[in-house]
């Protein structure tokens, strides 16, 4: 689809991969917190490359619209969520429960207020809490300084996809999205601020707090030896991007 031809409102995405039980607390709440903002809105639930669970017919009984995912990884899930978003507005967030949907209208309008490129769900902006392991709030925090050093930009929780974007920019840069795992989420800040800069337009993104919680159900797909080489590599890979980009004002 085309940025061109999108509707004015919200597209909301969750990627859920064998998320069923989640998504049926879930998705009520979320419709409930939407109708707050005040903007018509779509759900989209992403769900893995094939259905391992009922999460399909849960979302067609509350009126989400699910599919599979086109491409492996968390990266791939967050492609086809872009690709296949029809409103102005993209929000994302968990679908394990972590994010609660109490925080939506708050991030909506941040985002509104504010005029940003990106707002962002913090934990860890004043006001924010997360109750996730000591071992992961300081894997967390050290990931977020050192890719807050590599892309150049101010905000305390980077590591997170609780935010809201411009769909539009969105879609002109997901064909340059490479990283096949939850590092997307620092790649995508980086392809959205150097395309702002070619138009000699600053970049920004706002950060509103929110309680960051433990999944309600289920385990976690997260593979810790995979995410930790992820992440090596992805360092490399967005410093080396950033510096071909350096004469960019």
């Amino acid at each position: 689809m085309e940025h061109t031809d999108l509707k004015a409102g919200i597209s909301l995405v969750l990627l859920a991969y064998n998320e069923e039980e989640n998504l049926r607390v879930l998705l009520p709440r979320i419709k409930e917190q939407l109708n707050k903002c005040g903007e018509d809105y779509e759900l989209l639930v992403i769900g893995g490359q094939t259905d391992e669970d009922n999460s399909r017919e849960v979302c067609e009984a509350e009126g989400a619209v699910y599919m599979n995912q086109e491409e492996p990884g968390f990266g791939g899930a967050f492609r086809t969520g872009i690709r296949h978003a029809k409103r102005q507005k993209f929000f994302i967030m968990d679908s394990d429960g972590s994010h609660h949907p109490r925080y939506i209208p708050d991030i909506y309008h941040c985002f509104m207020d504010k005029r940003c490129d990106v707002a962002i769900g913090s934990r860890y902006t004043k006001g924010g809490v997360s109750n996730d392991s000591i071992t992961s709030q300081i894997m967390s925090h050290t990931l977020n300084f050192v890719y807050g050093m590599i892309l150049g930009v101010k905000a305390k929780d980077l590591s997170t996809d609780f935010r809201m974007y411009h769909t539009r920019r969105l879609k002109e840069v997901v064909d340059d999205l490479k990283c096949p795992h939850y590092d997307v989420l620092q790649e995508v800040i980086l392809l959205l601020k150097l395309r702002k800069k070619k138009e000699h337009k600053k970049f920004t993104i706002a950060e509103t707090p929110i309680t960051f919680d433990k999944r309600l159900f289920g385990i976690s797909k997260r593979k810790l030896l995979t995410f930790i080489i992820s992440y090596m590599k992805t360092v490399f890979y967005l410093s080396s991007i950033r510096w071909k980009n350096r004469k960019i004002r």
